[in-house]
């Protein structure tokens, strides 16, 4: 049976000591190419998620155009001159606004385009409600049909 002193004398603190300081080269890689998959993983799914949450801007404030648009029909039966249509009364920072009601004083297209890191998108809305996504940047889809503003890859309205 050995005793705790001849335990002792066997086991050298020095080399216990060398033995267990710091990470081998290969722990380093692995732990380097764990981050590495993650990051490619995640930093595409978090672009999306910060484009997904830029595109109520424009869908938020047309809907707003829209109620102040059928306000000034009802109190004046039609939308020539009406405010939102003569000027950009409506600002974003990564959307413009338009309207165009072509002449007519009973219809009227909602414009909102993309601008900056938004680019690409447009959407538009109309006097009947009929909401459609003009165009998507490359890698998103226009929905079919289109009957609705696309808020995510793939079409999903």
């Amino acid at each position: 049976m050995l005793s705790l002193s001849t335990l002792a004398e066997r086991v050298n603190p020095r080399t216990l000591a060398h033995r267990h300081k710091g990470f081998t080269l290969v722990e380093v890689l692995i732990v380097v190419a764990i981050i590495g998959i993650l990051a490619a993983i995640a930093l595409p799914s978090y672009n999306d998620y910060i484009t997904r949450g830029k595109i109520p801007d424009a869908t938020s404030n047309l809907a707003v155009m829209r109620v102040r648009l059928e306000q000034f029909y009802q109190d004046n039966k039609t939308y020539l001159n009406a405010p939102d249509c003569n000027n950009n009364a409506t600002a974003s920072k990564y959307f413009t606004f338009g309207c165009t009601t072509a002449g007519s004083a009973t219809g009227y297209v909602l414009q909102a385009t993309g601008v900056g890191a938004m680019a690409g998108f447009a959407y538009n809305i109309d006097q009947t409600n009929l909401r459609t996504t003009v165009s998507v940047p490359a890698g998103w889809t226009v929905p079919n049909p289109n009957t609705c503003w696309t808020i995510r890859k793939g079409g999903v309205c």
